[in-house]
């Protein structure tokens, strides 16, 4: 059995997808939760909606099973939704489901794994540029992810004393999935946003990945907000 294991949710694409990766090939037993498989060889995948409150019942005891007399724990809460509203017309419907797929199921995971975590275990938080800044047109997404930091903050007072570090790394703005559909698969918009980073281009997932695989394994990080973005142009 493996010593190290990595819970990472949302690892059928992008970000999670390379995080999984990397972390397997680095040691780690990887068990992953999202709607769809990653079809990664070796990653344990198990099928979980966010968006349903009640989606820790049917993960529960087969997760469980995987944490039991495992040595460190890494638990990284990569699932995301980004939905297009703004403050004039985001619905409470749409609202509610941002905030439970981006929020609460991190907090629901955390209390099925916490107890089995041991000194040294960790807890990752992805969050985004816009978990410190807003644009038009993302009310929900951001108004998560500003949350998502203050469960982090909250995370590292919560478990002072147990030897589990936390932090938020918040990716700029990463080549995957997610961000070509918010732009409608728009090349020419693509490279717009290319161009207010100073390296003048998108990040690659894998680079995300080997930021959280450094997180993960660095506890003075604990409670920490870092930004990966290649430096973003301030206009």
């Amino acid at each position: 059995m493996s010593k190290k294991v990595l819970v990472i949710t949302g690892a059928s694409k992008g970000i999670g997808r390379s995080t999984a990766s990397i972390f397997f090939q680095q040691g780690y037993k990887v068990i992953n939760l999202s709607r769809s498989n990653p079809n990664l060889d070796k990653v344990i995948h198990m099928s979980a909606d966010f968006s349903d409150l009640d989606w820790p019942s049917t993960i529960n005891d087969e997760l469980v099973s995987h944490l039991e007399s495992v040595e460190y724990i890494s638990l990284i809460h990569s699932a995301g939704l980004l939905l297009k509203d703004s403050i004039g017309d985001v619905s409470p419907e749409n609202f509610m489901k941002a905030l439970q797929v981006n929020i609460i199921s991190a907090s629901q995971l955390n209390q099925i794994v916490l107890p089995y975590m041991n000194n040294g275990s960790s807890i990752i938080y992805i969050g985004s540029t816009l978990s410190e800044k807003g644009v038009a047109n993302s009310c929900s997404y951001v108004t998560s992810k500003h949350a998502l930091v203050g469960l982090m903050r909250a995370t590292t007072q919560d478990l002072v004393g147990r030897g589990i570090h936390t932090a938020c790394i918040c990716p700029g703005f990463t080549d995957t999935e997610m961000l070509k559909n918010h732009v409608g698969g728009s090349e020419e918009i693509l490279n717009e946003i290319a161009k207010g980073v100073a390296f003048s281009r998108l990040i690659d997932p894998e680079e995300i990945a080997k930021t959280l695989l450094f997180t993960a394994q660095n506890s003075v990080l604990n409670g920490s907000v870092i930004h990966a973005n290649l430096g973003q142009v301030e206009k």
